[in-house]
């Protein structure tokens, strides 16, 4: 449905094309600003379905997201999909925070519970606030029924679940309540992908599933997000970055993740969604690599 502000990524997603689509983050200072907006002007050119960015609770951090969200939409012309976490506000607020999202031409949302505040070590909804995301998917399709709605999903679980099969219930809490697709948390193992879709077809979830890749910069930093997310590290790929030196490492991420991509897709995956960090030479070498998506 062609929304009078923009286009429902589930409408994208049933054109039957490979989607792509690019994270950013809300920069803490001008200079990250600066870099953010370079990443977003370098690949533009690349046609991204979408761009989501991510969201952090309280005033000055969505005042951020709101500011550079729009910068994506008027001045670069994507279509954007902010993100909204339960995280610290209660349910007027949040629709304020929805309304504010329609009233500046959005229309699709990425909604997640949201990690503790940092100190924290347990989710706490505030008073009048939201306990789970599925609550939060439903609070959406009630009063924004066009907004197309995204949900996240891991392929190795949630962190805090204690199996994938609940956490496959919970999943599947959240596509009843209205969401329209899934994209996943970052994976390095595309097998690990697979059964997920496997895995989510048999409790009788059934809309897309984008994948989430994250383009590895160094050896560090792959380990540190894997102990964050309780993703695997693949022996090959910690191989290849432990016998690379520093400034080689980012092409070993970069390679992996677009072998990633070609065999995802040819594998049936609905498209690909690229956790850019808010910087481009990665996902510039990664699409450069994919013959179905030259720059134009």
């Amino acid at each position: 449905m062609i929304m009078e502000n923009g286009t429902s990524i589930s409408e994208f997603l049933k054109k039957g094309k490979p989607l792509f689509s690019l994270e950013f983050f809300p920069p803490k200072n001008e200079s990250g600003g600066e870099r953010m907006l370079k990443t977003a002007s370098v690949l533009k050119p690349y046609n991204p379905d979408f761009v989501s960015i991510t969201y952090g609770a309280g005033g000055g951090t969505r005042r951020t997201t709101m500011k550079y969200a729009r910068m994506l939409k008027n001045d670069f012309g994507f279509e954007v999909m902010p993100h909204l976490t339960c995280v610290g506000h209660n349910k007027s607020e949040l629709l304020e925070i929805l309304e504010e999202f329609s009233n500046e031409g959005f229309c699709n949302v990425m909604a997640l519970r949201g990690d503790p505040p940092e100190g924290e070590t347990a989710f706490r909804p505030v008073q009048g606030g939201l306990c789970y995301a599925t609550e939060l998917v439903a609070l959406v399709r009630e009063y924004f029924p066009h907004f197309g709605i995204g949900v996240g999903g891991y392929p190795e679980k949630h962190p805090e679940s204690p199996n994938n099969e609940i956490d496959l219930v919970h999943l599947k809490e959240k596509v009843d309540a209205g969401a329209d697709f899934i994209t996943t948390q970052l994976f390095f193992d595309n097998q690990v992908y697979f059964k997920f879709l496997a895995d989510c077809q048999t409790e009788g979830i059934e809309i897309p599933i984008i994948p989430g890749l994250l383009p590895v910069l160094s050896l560090g930093q792959v380990q540190r997000f894997c102990k964050m997310c309780d993703a695997s590290l693949p022996t090959l790929l910690n191989e290849k970055l432990q016998n690379a030196s520093d400034e080689k490492q980012p092409g070993v991420g970069s390679d992996w993740a677009r072998e990633q991509v070609i065999e995802l897709l040819n594998g049936g995956a609905p498209g690909f969604h690229l956790y850019a960090l808010n910087q481009f030479s990665a996902s510039v070498e990664i699409l450069n690599g994919i013959k179905s998506l030259p720059p134009q």
